[in-house]
């Protein structure tokens, strides 16, 4: 398959002849969504560096485990498995029992966010306005780990909480409660971040 070839090919014929071992055409799928595998790991990790790694990693994985992609999903949809898969082993070794007890306090006496109105945050709308973009980004930064992943995994990805406690190893309960938590804090944060200086 000449670069031509590659570059006017759809997802699924690159995947096929890099499944035969066309490097050329593994380098075309990387150079099409490494844009948005990067920013997938980004959303999760909020650090450039481990972003990075993480996302390279994806990309030597996605090689190594080409031949077991059959197509059920999209090429992208399979990278961006990956990828989560990998931000949250990350996030797993790295998380802290102190934010996690602190989020348990908070979840139990509610706070400010039980008098919010709970509002549905849907990051992917809109995103092209640079300046959502950042306040979206920046409420994400403040949240948990666990707020912060329920949100990814349900607004970007749109997975359903099952699959969501499945990924998490966590019940379907803790799920909900989570999102309701985290939808209310991303609202409060939102709203903080919309008032003038």
């Amino acid at each position: 398959m000449s670069d031509k070839a590659h570059s006017s090919a759809d997802d699924s014929t690159l995947v096929r002849a890099a499944q035969d071992g066309d490097m050329g055409a593994f380098e075309e799928l990387v150079a099409r969504h490494r844009d948005k595998i990067y920013a997938r790991a980004y959303s999760m990790m909020r650090n450039e560096e481990e972003a990075i790694d993480l996302s390279q990693e994806a990309w030597v994985k996605a090689w190594q485990r080409l031949k077991q992609f059959h197509g059920e999903s999209s090429f992208a949809t399979w990278m961006t498995r990956i990828t989560i898969n990998l931000c949250l082993d990350q996030l797993r070794r790295q998380k802290r029992q102190r934010s996690e007890s602190i989020e348990a306090m908070d979840e139990e006496s509610g706070g400010v966010e039980r008098q919010m109105p709970v509002v549905t945050v849907n990051p992917t709308e809109g995103l092209e306005r640079g300046e959502l973009r950042q306040r979206i980004d920046q409420a994400l930064s403040q949240l948990s780990y666990a707020h912060r992943t329920v949100i990814v995994l349900h607004e970007f990805e749109e997975m359903e909480y099952k699959q969501i406690a499945k990924t998490m190893g966590c019940s379907i309960g803790t799920v909900m409660s989570r999102l309701f938590y985290a939808r209310r804090k991303m609202a409060a944060l939102l709203a903080d971040l919309k008032k003038p200086e």
